[in-house]
């Protein structure tokens, strides 16, 4: 029994990393409004609603591709030529054929984002204190390897993980359910052992609750648990630090 943790804590935590530990897509509304602004010129776009017309057709044709279960698992791995389509197409729905132009944007906001990836600031020390605690961690994150090697190197996460798994190296991501059955056994750990915390309620809450995790929900800006919703969390929380409290 020595190598359990402490009381109210489970044997295992798998972390989603991107807008759970890091703060990497999150609120993008805010993101392609001022990224937009740079390029009204180009757009032809001088008042806040012509911009907001634009971000509203790009993030639209985003959300629709996304959506795609089977395009967003091949594209994952590709998230800037992912959003290099999605632009194209939000112009193209507004009535401007300009791959050019749709491609400097789209990589523009990809190298917005890559600059204003932060860490949460809780982030380290609650990881930190769940390991000293004796609880068993993984990193299960998706995308692509280089892409996502980069982020855990820059962020210091690898030495904090006793299993980093990552779509691309792995082969596949989540929400397939392969991939947290191998990361608890990894862990060597069964389902009713471990919990999921991450940002996405289909990744981190309903994929591992069918396997008998339990699902805690990261939601730092309130948004509230999703309408369609078909399953409720375990637990919701606003700040990683609750996990230790």
């Amino acid at each position: 029994m020595a190598d359990l943790p402490k009381a109210g804590l489970p044997r295992a935590i798998l972390f989603d990393m991107d807008d759970t530990l890091i703060r990497a897509y999150a609120q993008p509304e805010e993101a392609w409004t001022r990224l937009l602004h740079v390029f009204s010129a180009h757009l032809d776009a001088h008042d806040e609603a012509s911009i907001a017309r634009v971000r509203t057709a790009i993030m639209e044709e985003a959300r629709a591709f996304w959506n795609d279960r089977a395009e967003a698992a091949k594209w994952r791995l590709d998230i800037a030529g992912a959003r290099r389509l999605s632009v194209r197409r939000g112009l193209g729905r507004l009535g401007r054929e300009d791959d050019a132009l749709a491609d400097r944007i789209a990589d523009s906001f990809t190298e917005l984002r890559r600059q204003e990836y932060r860490l949460y600031p809780d982030a380290h020390a609650t990881v930190d204190a769940l390991r000293d605690a004796g609880v068993r961690l993984a990193l299960v994150t998706n995308g692509a390897g280089e892409t996502q090697r980069a982020k855990i190197e820059r962020f210091e996460l690898a030495h904090r993980f006793h299993h980093i798994q990552i779509e691309g190296e792995f082969g596949q991501g989540k929400p397939e359910l392969a991939v947290y059955r191998h990361a608890l056994e990894r862990l060597g750990v069964g389902p009713e052992d471990a919990w999921m915390v991450g940002d996405n309620y289909e990744w981190e809450v309903v994929a591992p609750q069918a396997l008998g995790m339990c699902g805690i929900w990261y939601d730092p800006f309130d948004a509230g648990v999703p309408a369609n919703a078909t399953a409720k969390p375990t637990r919701i929380i606003k700040r990683l630090a609750e996990l230790i409290e």
